[in-house]
């Protein structure tokens, strides 16, 4: 009786339908190299551009912050977390940023130093093991591809600090390694994001001059328009 019960309670249990199991979320394989992650600060309001957000400029018949993330793309950051703040809703309707990690800044008016502490935080939390956050800013249209890979190449561990220069003057983008973060994002304050952090430690800054593949101007003021396309 035990055996004929335990059968029937085995044919039972083999019609019953099998449960449902969500599917596991789909992972980012890991890279085969030191993972660079592009940061992209995108939060600013454009007050001097009469309230425009400087995300949403018109660049090449698309929002700029389309461009700036295509640019870390191409010059090899596959991960891309993008810090907004103005308009951010707006930015999130209107611009195409498929597979970028989005970041609401709720303090962007503070300036660029809150930007900056969202940002490395947002890294800190990504899936993938980022070795370092290469920073660009979304107003710099004139920053390609070239100069993130040559500044993107000069990863060298965790403390890597790293510029891009122009004849000799720093500018971005700025990489720093994951060990640098808590020391930057602790600093990072009102609009001077990580200056002061960096004039701290400008003998440990490699800089990697870019003035043959790029051009460091803002648009900052409605004559800066010129430069967009």
């Amino acid at each position: 009786m035990n055996r004929e019960t335990n059968r029937e309670t085995d044919e039972a249990v083999a019609a019953r339908p099998a449960a449902a199991h969500p599917a596991p979320a789909p992972t980012r394989p890991a890279p085969a190299e030191p993972l660079v992650a592009g940061l992209l600060l995108a939060a600013g309001g454009g007050r001097r551009l009469g309230g425009r957000p400087k995300a949403l400029l018109t660049h090449r018949g698309r929002p700029l912050v389309e461009h700036a993330v295509r640019v870390l793309r191409e010059g090899g950051c596959e991960v891309v977390h993008v810090v907004l703040g103005a308009a951010a809703e707006r930015v999130r309707a209107e611009a195409r940023l498929p597979g970028c990690v989005l970041v609401d800044n709720p303090e962007w008016a503070q300036g660029m130093g809150s930007s900056l502490r969202a940002g490395l935080a947002s890294l800190e939390a990504e899936v993938l093991p980022v070795r370092a956050a290469l920073v660009s800013l979304v107003d710099q249209p004139g920053i390609g591809a070239a100069a993130v890979a040559r500044v993107r190449a000069a990863y060298g561990g965790p403390d890597t600090l790293a510029a891009a220069s122009y004849e000799g003057r720093r500018g971005h983008p700025v990489l720093f390694g994951a060990g640098r973060w808590a020391g930057i994002a602790a600093g990072a304050l009102g609009d001077q994001g990580a200056r002061d952090y960096l004039r701290e430690h400008r003998d440990a800054i490699t800089l990697v001059d870019c003035s043959d593949v790029a051009e460091p101007y803002d648009i900052d003021t409605e004559a800066d328009l010129v430069h967009l396309e």
